[in-house]
């Protein structure tokens, strides 16, 4: 059994990792933080685990988490940099689930993020957490950085034609709809039920800061110059996000059978990558409908002839392989366990 603390248990993504590590067979829940609800019982901020959870938050002190081998820090960007050190210091590994560590330039975080990344180096030895491009490096990581959940499913869904060559790389528009859970646990005017309520509301539609993590993934397979336009929308839903990718071909446009080999190449043998495109289905194509409460990325395409483009579809839940089921897929190629561990749940339908 591995002893793993939650340091920032009590947000929506804190109560994933709960949710997930409480399936888990090999794991041993030592701790979980929470600066505002220390001291009261886990399931009265996580109701779903009644009678599930017994443990009680406690405070987001490192003397708290120490007995852990594993700390996962669920917390806001820009406020796990120095607790991540410390935690490495004490010879701890880290699932880091904030944007800290994500990018590998230091210079990235005075434009995307506001501030000067105190700990350079560490961004040297920080694994990007995506288990179908980092599998290798996450087996040896003391430090990951989970990825962003728009940053994940777009990257999914671009690797495999952009490393194929199928697709101008100069020519990528990325249109993502997320569900209010994205937004956090926090109260916020734009998340206040009238204001959120049946909207489909575009925001940061330029300069979103997932488009810097997008671009440094995608870069690595890039023959050619990478342009990458990123517009999110938020949508009236609670979980969930749909990517759709618009692109042209690099020449003449390849046949859906192109598309099929070149993401089977990619994906075939990944666990939580499935390919959906059936055209005699009504969820023919990826829909986070289905895919609540699971770990699996479902990625869909058509082309267009009449207008020369190819048009990729991802979806996921943006909880759990958007940020704590990745997480915890991290977790188990580092011990070496079977990474569908404590993530089989298949997702519900009706939901």
């Amino acid at each position: 059994m591995v002893k793993v603390a939650i340091y920032g248990a009590s947000g929506y993504v804190g109560g994933e990792l709960l949710r997930i590590l409480l399936s888990h067979s090999e794991v041993e829940i030592v701790a979980a933080t929470s600066k505002r609800f220390s001291g009261m019982p886990v399931h009265k901020v996580h109701p779903n685990l009644r009678k599930v959870c017994q443990l009680s938050f406690v405070e987001p002190k490192v003397e708290n988490v120490i007995n852990a081998e594993v700390v996962f820090t669920a917390l806001p960007h820009g406020q796990s940099v120095h607790i991540v050190k410390t935690l490495l210091d004490r010879g701890l590994k880290v699932i880091d689930m904030g944007a800290d560590f994500r990018l590998k330039d230091p210079s990235s975080y005075e434009k995307w993020y506001g501030f000067k990344h105190p700990y350079p180096d560490l961004l040297n030895i920080a694994v990007y957490g995506l288990p179908e491009l980092h599998r290798e490096d996450i087996k040896r990581a003391r430090l990951v950085a989970v990825p962003g959940c728009m940053a994940s499913a777009s990257i999914l869904a671009l690797v495999p034609p952009v490393k194929s060559g199928i697709i101008d790389e100069s020519q990528i528009f990325i249109d993502a709809k997320i569900g209010s859970s994205g937004a956090g646990s926090s109260p916020t005017l734009e998340g206040y039920h009238p204001e959120r309520y049946s909207v489909v509301r575009p925001y940061k539609p330029a300069g979103h800061r997932h488009v810097a993590e997008i671009f440094q993934e995608v870069s690595r397979f890039a023959k050619n110059r990478l342009s990458i336009g990123f517009s999110p929308h938020a949508v009236n839903m609670v979980r969930g996000i749909l990517v759709t990718i618009h692109t042209r071909p690099t020449e003449k446009p390849p046949s859906l059978q192109d598309l099929w080999r070149c993401y089977r190449a990619a994906y075939d043998k990944e666990p939580f990558i499935r390919l959906v495109r059936d055209p005699t289905m009504v969820h023919g194509l990826p829909d986070p409908k289905y895919l609540i409460g699971s770990n699996f990325a479902d990625i869909g395409f058509e082309i267009d002839l009449d207008f020369n483009r190819i048009i990729l579809f991802a979806a996921i839940d943006n909880l759990v392989k958007g940020a704590a089921g990745n997480a915890v897929q991290c977790f188990n190629i580092i011990f070496n366990y079977d990474e569908r561990e404590g993530l089989n749940f298949p997702g519900l339908h009706p939901a």
